[in-house]
């Protein structure tokens, strides 16, 4: 009779649980809009907090691997209380110089493409100035060109000018204010991951502590299998991603290299850091590409598109799956909602974060349906009583 209670009870708190989570999701999908603005509002409220965490976790892959080649030998405790800030601040200067060396090279190679660009378009103009009107009449628009009131169209822009000169000082001084908010998130971000990555020890100490004490057992042992799988699929998932994206980079840059298109160092660097966001992130870098060496050669251009498709279709069939191997075991459709989702949410670093988020979503499922079928199927294969003999 206990046991029936027992089972009572649980259906009950079963039921009301289903319940309430309808009654909550149903809710939510009826004021759609005011639960995105208050997720929207908490994200931006905590985003520094939450940059933070992201910037951990990325910099505790690196961080780990210097952990485990500097002062390996030593027993001095002065060197091994030195030792996690020393890697923690050789790997943020090794990312950092990475990405000034990225900027270093596109930005300079950025501004003459647009310089080209700006000179082709002056030398057009120039050259349809020269021209009488039976020679513009022989270009592909000139009807067009002649038939257009340059003059009303000229007074029109200054017009437009005039009238949103205030619109225009304030989108500048709004930009301005975004971007010195963007840069002290990013510092309070780094402080943060500082602190996380200095006292993970502690932190991973405290937090056990405080799940086995508040949580029930069972249900301590499931969050702790949950965090370890997540942290697990978040390392194998950065570090096969970064191996990925500088192979990548590399084969870019030798094949343009060797075909001769220009802007060889600088393509191969933007591809291979556009490659660390996944699915989408090598189709950046090539689109960037494409358009710089546009400007000096055309040819250049399609033979570089047709050369990258090429070399995506390799990365994609040969490369990632030896490089990723079963690290983060999550088919491709889900990694591009997961991408696409994450972009939208958070831009570039959830771009980042989605892929391993989704890949722990997907192992735990796949791990609990196993579970469950296997408790379905052991009743079935049970081995029947066998029969009495009769003597």
């Amino acid at each position: 009779m206990e046991w029936l209670k027992d089972k009572k009870k649980q259906t009950a708190l079963w039921i009301i649980g289903v319940f309430t989570a309808c009654s909550l999701i149903f809710l939510a999908v009826q004021n759609i809009g005011t639960v995105a603005g208050a997720v929207g509002y908490v994200i931006k409220l905590f985003l520094p907090l939450i940059m933070g965490f992201g910037f951990a976790v990325v910099l505790d892959v690196p961080l780990k691997f210097f952990e485990n080649h500097i002062f390996t030998k030593t027993k001095k405790p002065r060197l091994l209380k030195m030792k996690r800030p020393l890697c923690f601040l050789i790997s943020i200067l090794i990312i950092v110089a990475i990405l000034v060396g990225v900027i270093m090279l596109v930005i300079p190679e950025l501004i003459e493409a647009v310089k080209v660009i700006i000179q082709i378009v002056t030398d057009f103009v120039n050259k349809l100035l020269a021209m009488d009107e039976e020679q513009i009449r022989e270009l592909p628009l000139g009807e067009q060109l002649l038939n257009t009131d340059w003059k009303k169209m000229l007074e029109s822009f200054l017009d437009m000018l005039k009238n949103s000169g205030g619109k225009i000082v304030n989108t500048a001084f709004t930009t301005i204010g975004s971007v010195i908010t963007a840069v002290v998130n990013v510092g309070v971000a780094l402080v943060f991951a500082a602190y996380i990555l200095l006292s993970k020890d502690k932190l991973k100490r405290q937090g056990e502590r405080l799940i086995r004490a508040w949580l029930p057992e069972k249900a301590g042992n499931t969050f702790l299998y949950v965090v370890r799988v997540a942290n697990e699929n978040f390392r194998n998932f950065i570090s096969g991603q970064t191996l990925e994206a500088l192979i990548l980079g590399g084969l870019c840059m030798i094949g343009m290299l060797i075909l001769r298109i220009p802007y060889a160092p600088m393509v191969g660097a933007l591809v291979g850091v556009t490659a660390l966001i996944p699915v989408i992130g090598g189709f950046i870098g090539a689109g960037v590409g494409a358009v710089m060496i546009l400007t000096q050669n055309p040819l250049k251009a399609l033979i570089f598109v047709i050369f990258l498709i090429v070399l995506q279709q390799i990365e994609g069939n040969f490369i990632y799956p030896k490089v990723m191997g079963s690290r983060v075991s999550l088919p491709s459709m889900w990694i591009l909602a997961a991408v696409t989702v994450g972009g939208s949410i958070g831009g570039p670093l959830g771009m980042l974060l989605s892929v391993p988020i989704a890949s722990t979503c997907y192992a735990l499922i796949r791990e609990m349906t196993a579970a469950k079928e296997q408790k379905k199927i052991k009743p079935a294969e049970a081995p029947s009583d066998p029969p009495v003999t009769q003597e």
